[in-house]
């Protein structure tokens, strides 16, 4: 399981900041804003994801298998194995579904401290490196791959089930893989969108208010 590193704290309320000038407060902003980035958006994230859709997408075959077999059962006895196959399904499906639940709580913490650490001040050359554009691509691409596979999975398999190709239960685990793929696609869509939006309105776009003043 990946080890996750603890959150900064936010940045502190103005009347006890204590940074001695600029330069040392651009110099945390970076470091803080850096390790941040890396936890909402960065590649290793992205397997994390993948992961995690790997093993739901595992877990769920399993249970589709245990449809399967529950379908073509003759007696009670060749049930068994369906409810074995069901039992492993459940044991490997709901982990990564609780663990991508709480990835994407603090996915939200991450982002609320992106915000409230990028408003401190600006840096434009230091804040190119922030941008990563070439992880936000590859977020975008391969998220929207997934929702377009997920999507067909979901439309097409009941149109060939009704033409009578497919039996309920097939279509039942086709379409569970395809949800799967769906909602894992449209978490990275939202990252991908959410971090070019933090570029454009906190690294890029006018400021709302002038620069943060420091203790001198």
């Amino acid at each position: 399981m990946p080890r996750r590193s603890p959150l900064p704290p936010p940045p502190p309320p103005v009347e006890i900041r204590t940074w001695p000038d600029r330069e040392a407060l651009l110099r945390d902003r970076a470091v803080i804003l850096g390790e941040l980035v890396k936890m909402f958006i960065g590649p290793g994230r992205l397997g994390v994801l993948w992961m995690w859709a790997g093993l739901a997408a595992l877990g769920w075959s399993l249970v589709g298998a245990a449809l399967l077999m529950f379908e073509d059962a003759l007696d009670p006895f060749g049930m068994v194995p369906g409810v074995i196959s069901l039992a492993l399904g459940a044991a490997v499906l709901v982990p990564p579904v609780v663990l991508v639940g709480a990835g994407v709580a603090r996915d939200l913490r991450v982002h609320r401290l992106l915000v409230e650490w990028g408003a401190l001040d600006r840096d434009p050359a230091g804040d190119l490196a922030l941008r990563l554009p070439r992880a936000g691509l590859a977020w975008l691409l391969t998220s929207c791959a997934l929702c377009v596979a997920g999507l067909f999975g979901c439309v097409a398999v009941p149109a060939t089930a009704r033409a009578g190709e497919e039996t309920y239960a097939m279509v039942a685990w086709l379409m569970g893989l395809g949800f799967l793929a769906w909602l894992t696609g449209l978490n990275g869509l939202v990252k991908a969108f959410a971090h070019r939006r933090w570029v454009l309105r906190v690294l890029v776009g006018p400021r709302a208010e002038p620069p943060v003043t420091v203790d001198r």
